[in-house]
């Protein structure tokens, strides 16, 4: 029975292990270490999905088995003569989130900037203006949702749509929630047929396993995800429309469009790198964050000629209204930050301990190709899809396009079954704080897993 539950367990945990070109780890898997290591990170994760219940925040638990793991694999080596080995594999995969941290740190900073800006409050002044009930207000941020993640990504889509929901919501807790739930599943849906728009579809274009245009053949199977759960919530949303405002004030502060401007520069500069110049993406992101920095020392120096400031120096920088970048880089979800940095580096001692090698022997060569890549779609909705498709492509299975394509598809959507499976529900979790939670995004998942068949079933039809 624990060989069974480390097998299970190591389905979804292998991620960020080290390649085996640069260390030799030992395996353990079947050791008194690797038992503990597995029960050390599933009690964590357990505390994270009763997050709202005990109310303690998701990063603490993940940290500290994040801590547990490495010092149980310090220890060992180290009684091994092998410290460096051990040293080598914590320093790759503390680079692995490094990259993850800035291009996430750079998106959410902008977030915040345009909400300082009053850029979502002149949304909802616009949606809540034209009368737009609460079903079309669902339909039209899922939609949005859907279209703009291909171009950014899922995590930054999700995050700027959820602060359209919140502003234009309000106090109405069911239209927030099902907003959310719609969001997050749009969201990954739209990420799964475009390159950009999730780190996995990037991940297996930059390996050079499908062609640019060939993510394109998922559109119609994301489509059937994103509309089947839709359809199913359109039923429960309430009815009636946001209350409107006796008098709708200008919400819209000085260079409030310019920084949306500069964000989506941002978002092509990343792109570049990527594309144009082979080198990662955050630091496209990283140069993305020197725009916003200059033009937000050009908006301090120029505040006194704006109607925000009456006649205050530049100099002073307690200016209740200036623009100040350095608080908005601290309004970032840093308790999501610091979570994903519990995920990766318990997932990567993890998957150093030797549950790659494990899990590549089972579910490709017992399960088959089809299955497996079903089964993928699984494991990322209660893991981070990110360490689910390295493992995957670390393994490098032997398949024909349509499978690759598939496990890229059920590597995206597959997250959307839990909130936790993916960088935008965890985000969600956060800035949607008592609205978006483990259990109302649970009691869902029924109607998502349906449409994820359902994709499937429509990808398997018509990309066989």
């Amino acid at each position: 029975m624990p060989r069974l539950a480390a097998l299970f367990v190591s389905l979804f945990l292998p991620g960020l292990a080290l390649a085996s070109d640069t260390a030799h780890p030992l395996d353990l898997t079947s050791s008194w270490l690797g038992y503990l290591a597995l029960a050390i990170f599933v009690a964590a994760y357990a505390l994270v999905i009763l997050e709202e219940k005990i109310h303690m925040r998701k990063s603490k638990p993940v940290l500290l088995a994040a801590g547990l793991i490495w010092i149980l694999i310090g220890v060992y080596y180290s009684s091994h003569g092998m410290s460096h080995t051990a040293e080598e594999a914590i320093r790759h995969n503390f680079l692995e989130y490094t990259e993850l941290f800035f291009f996430l740190l750079v998106a959410m900073t902008y977030i915040s900037a345009m909400l300082e800006r009053g850029v979502f409050d002149e949304l909802r002044n616009w949606l809540v203006a034209r009368g737009y009930s609460y079903h079309q207000l669902f339909w039209i941020t899922g939609v949005l949702a859907f279209f703009i993640s291909p171009m950014a990504d899922n995590l930054t889509t999700a995050l700027i749509m959820c602060a359209v929901v919140l502003t234009v919501g309000r106090d109405n807790h069911r239209f927030i929630t099902l907003s959310c739930i719609n969001i997050v599943v749009a969201a990954n849906a739209g990420g799964a047929f475009s390159p950009f728009g999730d780190i996995t579809t990037l991940m297996v274009w930059q390996k050079g396993l499908l062609d640019f245009f060939t993510f394109f053949k998922l559109f119609i199977p994301s489509v059937v995800n994103f509309m089947v759960p839709a359809l199913m919530m359109h039923f429960v949303l309430p009815k009636g429309k946001p209350a409107e405002d006796d008098e709708i004030v200008h919400a819209l502060k000085h260079g409030g469009l310019n920084i949306v401007g500069l964000f989506l520069l941002t978002i092509v500069t990343a792109v570049s790198f990527h594309n144009f110049l082979g080198l990662p993406p955050v630091f496209g992101m990283m140069t993305g964050l020197a725009y916003l920095k200059l033009y937000g020392f050009y908006l301090r120096e120029h505040a006194y000629r704006n109607d925000e400031i009456d006649a205050m120096p530049p100099a002073d920088d307690n200016a209740g209204n200036r623009f100040d970048v350095f608080d908005n880089i601290a309004k970032a979800e840093w308790d999501t930050l610091f979570f994903f940095y519990g995920v990766i580096m318990a997932v990567g001692g993890l998957g150093f301990l030797g549950y790659l090698g494990l899990a590549s022997a089972y579910i490709y060569g017992e399960l088959g190709a089809t299955s497996a890549n079903i089964l993928v779609g699984f494991m990322s909705a209660i893991v981070d899809n990110i360490p689910v498709m390295f493992a995957v492509l670390t393994m490098n299975p032997d398949m024909a396009e349509v499978q690759w394509l598939l496990v890229t598809l059920t590597a995206g959507v597959g997250g959307s079954m839990l909130s936790i499976g993916s960088a935008a529900g965890v985000a969600l979790m956060g800035q949607a704080r008592g609205h978006y939670t483990f259990f109302n995004h649970l009691k869902w998942t029924p109607a998502i897993i349906l449409g994820y068949f359902a994709s499937i079933f429509v990808h398997l039809l018509i990309n066989s």
